[in-house]
């Protein structure tokens, strides 16, 4: 019996032995995937400018320019999807469109900014993608009006510009979105106030009204598959059935 329970003592500390051994080798073979993983990422980020080289970005000022976790996302899901067509509403600097093109190189973009001071800006920034990157400088509901009758259609629409006339813009987008493509919209919380309950700040009201209703309708829209990230200042994805 005592020679039995010995065996038994040995069996159980090599078993013990065998399992540390087998959680090492687990634990080394997750760091690797984990280090390639970052690996492929910093290969992947490495082809994105810093927007701090952007002409007419300032760090010293506020810049109305993506977060960086928002970059990240944007970025992710364009390369995931390899949009052919792509639309931007808001192109400020150019820098959310660099990130656009980059992702997807066979993709070209159209992008509208109404301030011609970042319109030429945004050439200049662009002027690397050469003729996949077309910038407009005119009124976003002026532009889309006019590609609309064009007849125009995008399977990717990232829509940045003015928070207040998101509403406005959406039932023009949905008929330029391709089937089975996505519109995507950057700062859906504007600041968090569109999930604040209470009393809104006079100033801030109607955008966060209007933003409230543009959720609305993309959530409940039966020709769209909507999902609301928590990610920056709230970004949804929705795609067009």
């Amino acid at each position: 019996m005592t020679v039995t329970l010995s065996r038994l003592v040995n069996l159980v500390l090599k078993l013990g032995k065998i399992i540390n051994r087998t959680k090492n080798i687990y634990l080394e073979v997750l760091k690797q995937k984990i280090k390639l993983y970052l690996l492929i990422k910093i290969i992947d980020l490495k082809f994105m400018e810093k927007k701090e080289d952007f002409k007419g970005f300032n760090k010293d000022e506020y810049v109305p320019i993506l977060r960086d976790e928002s970059i990240s996302f944007l970025y992710d899901l364009a390369k995931k999807l390899q949009p052919k067509t792509i639309l931007e509403i808001g192109t400020y600097i150019g820098y959310s469109a660099s990130i656009l093109l980059s992702s997807s190189p066979n993709c070209t973009l159209d992008t509208v900014e109404i301030k011609e001071e970042n319109a030429n800006l945004a050439r200049e920034n662009l002027k690397n993608f050469g003729e996949r990157a077309k910038v407009f400088c005119q009124d976003a509901k002026d532009f889309i009006e006019t590609k609309l009758k064009e007849k125009k259609k995008y399977d990717f629409i990232f829509l940045d510009g003015p928070k207040g006339q998101y509403i406005r813009y959406l039932p023009i987008l949905k008929e330029l979105l391709e089937s089975g493509g996505v519109l995507v919209a950057d700062n859906v919380y504007f600041h968090g106030m569109v999930k604040m309950e209470g009393k809104i700040p006079h100033k801030h009201r109607s955008i966060v009204n209007n933003l409230r209703q543009f959720i609305n309708e993309i959530s409940i829209d039966s020709n769209l598959q909507t999902t609301i990230y928590d990610i920056g200042d709230g970004i949804s994805v929705s795609y067009k059935n």
